[in-house]
């Protein structure tokens, strides 16, 4: 099987990598394109790096990583070139199915990695168009499988299940960073002893959830006693945090659906 990936950017390095370590496929197999030639030049000794037409040609899977400002041109160009059971995998949530069929009319699947694929832990969210085989569905899984958990929805829950595994690494960070500068101000202990401790209570604390099939009122009821301290630091959590977690969400969608619309201008001007 030969892949092909359009795009260095961060998460077409990142498949290559993983592609080529963590799968062992041969550099005579893995493919590479990019704008600029150039910067692909240091994966020369895991991949072939080829033009986007040539790729197209010789690849049974075909990763197009790229912006959605640049998706309509980089689909015009490779079109014509695919092969007839080559899978075309596009890694935006905001180009539809119906937008990508416009420009070709292929077995098309879209992949949503996470960071923590850098860890082999992402959360892959995958949908397919109707073209897809079962069998195709599950070489791209057993794929994408060395890169951490496959989790296939519907197109139309692309969007949110994009927010509750690729972009809550940023999401998660930002509050563990804002967490541990306020504790910073009440203590003489070092920010970055700070920033440790607390990431590995959240580590592990997410790991003992998932080990232990716990729920989120199951950890609280352990360690917030009735009258005791952390009581009083949930309390402020659940009577003030809801309102920023719901203005995140709405914010997020709301880009979402604005990325979604210049998109869809784009592929229509066809």
């Amino acid at each position: 099987m030969k892949i092909g990936i359009i795009g260095y950017g961060s998460m077409g390095r990142m498949l290559l990598r993983k592609f080529s370590s963590n799968r062992k496929i041969a550099r005579e197999d893995l493919f590479i394109a990019n704008r600029t030639p150039e910067k692909v030049s240091k994966a020369e000794d895991i991949a072939v790096i080829c033009n986007n037409k040539d790729l197209a040609a010789d690849s049974d899977i075909v990763f197009v990583c790229v912006r959605p400002s640049d998706m309509r041109a980089v689909l015009s160009e490779i079109s014509s070139s695919l092969k007839d059971d080559a899978l075309l995998v596009t890694l935006n949530g905001s180009i539809t199915f119906d937008m990508i069929r416009k420009i070709a009319d292929h077995k098309t699947a879209k992949v949503i990695p996470s960071l923590t694929a850098e860890i082999d832990r992402s959360q892959t969210i995958v949908c397919y168009n109707d073209l897809v085989s079962d069998n195709d569905k599950a070489v791209l899984r057993d794929l994408l499988s060395s890169i951490g958990e496959v989790i296939e929805l519907p197109e139309n829950e692309v969007g949110m299940g994009s927010e509750l595994v690729s972009c809550m690494p940023g999401f998660i960070a930002s509050i563990f960073d804002v967490i541990c500068t306020s504790a910073g101000k009440h203590t003489s202990i070092p920010q970055d002893q700070i920033v440790k401790m607390v990431l590995n209570t959240m580590s592990a604390t997410g790991d003992l959830m998932l080990r232990e099939n716990m729920t989120f009122d199951d950890v609280v009821a352990r360690v917030a006693t009735k009258g005791g301290i952390t009581e009083e630091g949930t309390k402020v959590i659940y009577e003030m945090f809801p309102e920023a977690s719901d203005e995140m969400f709405s914010k997020t969608l709301a880009k979402r659906k604005l990325t979604a619309e210049k998109a869809s201008e784009s592929f229509n001007s066809l």
